[in-house]
């Protein structure tokens, strides 16, 4: 599958695995709620871990392990849910996280340029074929009247 990162579109290496699916190998990410459950296995990992991160966990959780995970993607229920643009803010500008934030879900390419303002790097849209609009987006607007977090 391809997704935006680092504005270019590229071929994805990553595997959301739910909370019952066995780990396998390669790059996964999880849930928050395995993550804590299951740190000592997954830091173990032969592959990248990253965690999914729902607009009701708390960054905080994962705040000590930062260094661990290779990416966060933060969680668009629907695209009315602005709870994932406060998740990343807070990584960046409070924790510092150097590491790639994923936009994940439900949301639409006109936010893409937005996501991108707080801290996301990362872009996996649920129609592919909307990338190049969501890609176009990051230049939409020349003049800035808060500083950003990328």
């Amino acid at each position: 599958m391809k997704i935006i990162k680092d504005e270019q579109i590229i071929e994805d290496s990553w595997r959301h695995i739910t909370d019952d699916e066995e780990i396998g190998s390669g790059d996964i990410t999880v849930s928050l709620s395995r993550w804590n459950k299951e740190k000592k296995v997954l830091l173990a990992h032969q592959g990248k871990v990253g965690v999914r991160i729902a607009p009701t966990d708390k960054i905080e959780e994962i705040s000590a392990n930062l260094n661990d995970i290779s990416l966060v993607a933060v969680e668009l229920p629907v695209f009315t849910d602005g709870r994932a643009f406060s998740h990343a803010r807070l990584l960046r500008s409070r924790y510092g996280y150097k590491g790639e934030i994923r936009a994940i879900g439900k949301y639409i390419p006109d936010q893409v340029f937005y996501l991108h303002r707080v801290g996301v790097n990362a872009f996996e849209l649920e129609n592919t074929e909307e990338l190049p609009l969501a890609l176009s987006t990051l230049n939409d607007f020349t003049v800035e009247y808060q500083v950003s977090s990328n």
